[in-house]
């Protein structure tokens, strides 16, 4: 005898239909995103319902932050997709496509093609083949770091295959070196706010450069200095309006012009104090977050102090972390103050745009790239591409193994997980089976996106890798997809290298979520909040 016990509107999903609804989830956001993974992989075009803003792009975490999903399995999709951008970088796709392929591969051992196995039986099988797949991984995984050309090599190619399947992919060299010189500044630290990214429409996408130091997207004043040498830089969040009355409302009732000319006399007084007080700790620039009204600007141009107004808040944080100093507020203890050092202040020009560089900071390691490109969309989907490869190459300065990608990991994964099927005893055997075959759709899938005739290619992949190991044939184990010629070829010497942080992050969390999904036997829907007075 079964007994609704919820409220008129909750909805619940039990045992098949329960599971049948996650895995339809999670099937269809492997389906719209597996066709942009790899370097032939299409973009998609995202359009904003409200605004009609579009973005074109085929990375992965982009696109499912602009899906508005009801799915409850899709989203968890979505969070793993989240995760490996802030964790990595990249690899967001691929995450999504081996968790929706694991799931695939569960529907039918779960639900059907006779198997009827029971989730637990392929949870347990599938975290064996997790761990073996893993071990394999880590010992193909090779570590130059002891060597410093080799290493820069490794980073060099890191780069240019996370570049390959982006739109700066017909440049990946000349950016790919741009990456490492930006990432090898930092000298061993994450802290990618060292590196300012800005983007000015114009151009083609190769007149981009790195440039050491900082840049400022503001314009110098009119009347005051254009250069400052030696520059002792002070970063204010100040208001510097105050010769203006600004209450709302407020009303001033004088009874005469002379009692008008006063107050405006003890404003101005008060103004000239505060930038005295300023000009008293030393400097010879001030940079304030806030507006600085014409009165200030004229007192600071006389001091020869150089003024820079309206730096927004994430300019005046970057400029706090690269020149050395702190934000103020108060100016009556010079003492209590740490300034802002750098050796050249100037302003530069970037197409028609004037800006302002800060050359020799403190912060040694602080560098500015300068992204051009002929429309807002392709400078926009430029900045989200460098900053993958950015993202990765900063955790392989410290994770410093690589492996190779190419489809060449994941077969090599697939074939391990192949051989451990062998000795596992019962129902197990088939979710290890299974989980190798979704390690195989990866190559499926980067092949299919080419164009070229995945079966064939994935088939003597296959058996090249198995040679390597039966018959211990290292080149079998480097084989991996020529995407360019359609076939394959030895991924060491095309210098298709991935981080083994990233494919490790890749198939931990991909196996997490397909675990997490397979173990729903029912879906509770609560009863949605109804506003009071309806």
């Amino acid at each position: 005898m079964s007994m609704n016990i919820f409220s008129q509107e909750a909805t619940e999903e039990r045992s098949e239909s329960a599971r049948l609804s996650s895995f339809v989830g999670a099937l269809a956001i492997g389906d719209v995103v597996k066709t942009t993974l790899g370097p032939k992989g299409m973009n998609k075009i995202l359009q904003s319902a409200s605004t009609g803003e579009i973005q074109i792009t085929n990375d992965g975490a982009t696109i499912l932050k602009s899906i508005q999903l009801d799915n409850p399995a899709a989203k968890v999709l979505v969070n793993i997709s989240k995760v490996q951008d802030d964790e990595v970088g990249d690899g967001t796709t691929s995450v999504c496509v081996l968790a929706s392929e694991l799931l695939r591969e569960a529907e039918r051992l779960v639900g059907g093609d006779g198997h009827r196995v029971h989730p637990q039986t392929v949870v347990e099988g599938f975290r064996l083949a997790s761990r073996e797949a893993l071990r394999a991984l880590e010992l193909a995984a090779v570590d130059n770091s002891g060597d410093k050309d080799a290493f820069r090599r490794d980073l060099v190619n890191i780069a240019r295959t996370t570049l390959s399947s982006k739109v700066l992919s017909q440049d990946k060299d000349y950016f790919a070196n741009l990456a490492v010189d930006a990432v090898l500044r930092l000298q061993g630290s994450t802290d990618l706010d060292h590196i300012q990214i800005i983007k000015k429409v114009g151009g083609k996408l190769t007149d981009s450069y790195l440039d050491e130091g900082f840049i400022l997207d503001k314009t110098l004043p009119a009347n005051g200095p254009r250069r400052m040498e030696k520059a002792k830089i002070m970063i204010a969040n100040t208001s510097m309006d105050t010769d203006k009355i600004k209450v709302f409302g407020a009303r001033v009732k004088v009874d005469g012009t002379g009692k008008l000319a006063e107050l405006e006399r003890a404003e101005k007084d008060k103004m000239k104090a505060k930038v005295a007080a300023i000009a008293a700790h030393g400097i010879n620039v001030f940079v304030n977050r806030q507006l600085v009204y014409n009165y200030p600007e004229s007192l600071f141009a006389e001091a020869g102090i150089m003024c820079i107004e309206h730096a927004d808040f994430e300019g005046v944080e970057r400029l706090s972390l690269v020149t050395g100093g702190e934000i103020a507020s108060t100016f009556d203890r010079p003492d209590l103050v740490k300034l802002g050092t750098c050796e050249l202040i100037e302003e530069i020009m970037i197409g028609e745009d004037k800006l302002i560089k800060f050359s020799g900071v403190s912060a040694g390691q602080a560098c500015t790239v300068v992204l051009r490109g002929s429309t807002t969309q392709m400078v926009d989907e430029a900045e989200r591409s460098l900053h993958d490869a950015l993202s990765v190459l900063s955790q392989t300065v410290q994770e410093t193994r690589a492996v190779l990608g190419g489809g060449c990991s994941e077969m090599l994964m697939a074939c391990a997980v192949d051989n451990l099927a062998k000795t596992v005893e019962g129902k197990k055997s088939l979710a290890v089976e299974a989980f190798a075959r979704a390690l195989r759709m990866i190559p499926t899938i980067l092949a299919d996106n080419a164009g070229w005739d995945s079966s064939e290619l994935v088939a003597r992949l296959r058996k090249r890798h198995f040679e390597g190991i039966d018959e211990k044939d290292s080149a079998g184990s480097r084989m991996g997809l020529d995407m360019e010629l359609g076939d394959i070829g030895d991924m060491r010497e095309l210098g298709v290298t991935e981080s083994y942080k990233l494919k490790r992050q890749v198939v931990i969390s991909a196996s997490e979520a397909a675990e997490m999904i397979l173990r729903v036997d029912t879906i509770l829907r609560a009863t949605p909040r109804k506003r009071e007075g309806v």
